[in-house]
């Protein structure tokens, strides 16, 4: 059976076993060692909110957005649609993860189209390691480089063989 997101309000995660249990300083493992540092250097008690500048996709089981959060991967393009469907389903949930990785795999692609939109082709082997694999690792580098010619070869090979058919059966239905 399938666990429906959650959309918990704050009074029902204060319920919860554990939530929040770092909340009270005289609950926190490290408060003995935290007593004898009087002065952190810190000019806040709690850290201020982080401002948000953009489209922030935040867990459905979380209450509200923490206050420090990571913006490396702004949802755009067919990445980001997945990453939103996927943000709607819990954490503990396949239909959660799975998404994500393929998103990740299509925002790959998706900068590597955009890079050469704007005229710069990326130098894929360097990027990749291939250099330092092939100084470091000679019989991989060599698995890479077999499967690399092989997934470039074969739909290679694939196209031509089809073209060149059609192109023999255009050719043998000329008439003279």
């Amino acid at each position: 059976m399938e666990q429906q997101p959650t959309n918990l309000s704050v009074d029902q995660y204060v319920k919860m076993n554990g939530w929040g249990v770092d909340a009270d300083p005289k609950n926190r493992p490290y408060w003995p060692i935290h007593k004898t540092q009087t002065d952190t250097g810190a000019h806040w008690i709690k850290p201020e909110k982080q401002k948000i500048d953009r489209e922030i996709l935040k867990s459905n089981e979380m209450p509200r957005i923490t206050a420090v959060f990571g913006t490396s991967v702004a949802p755009r393009g067919l990445s980001g649609i997945i990453r939103r469907i996927a943000y709607r389903y819990s954490e503990n949930q396949y239909r959660h993860w799975l998404p994500l990785l393929l998103a990740d795999r299509i925002d790959m692609i998706e900068g590597l189209l955009e890079d050469l939109m704007h005229g710069h082709v990326p130098n894929i082997f360097k990027e990749m390691g291939f250099g330092a694999t092939k100084k470091y690792d000679k019989k991989l580098y060599y698995k890479r480089v077999a499967a690399t010619a092989a997934a470039v070869a074969v739909p290679t090979l694939i196209l031509y063989l089809l073209l060149r058919d059609k192109k023999a059966r255009k050719e043998s239905h000329v008439e003279v």
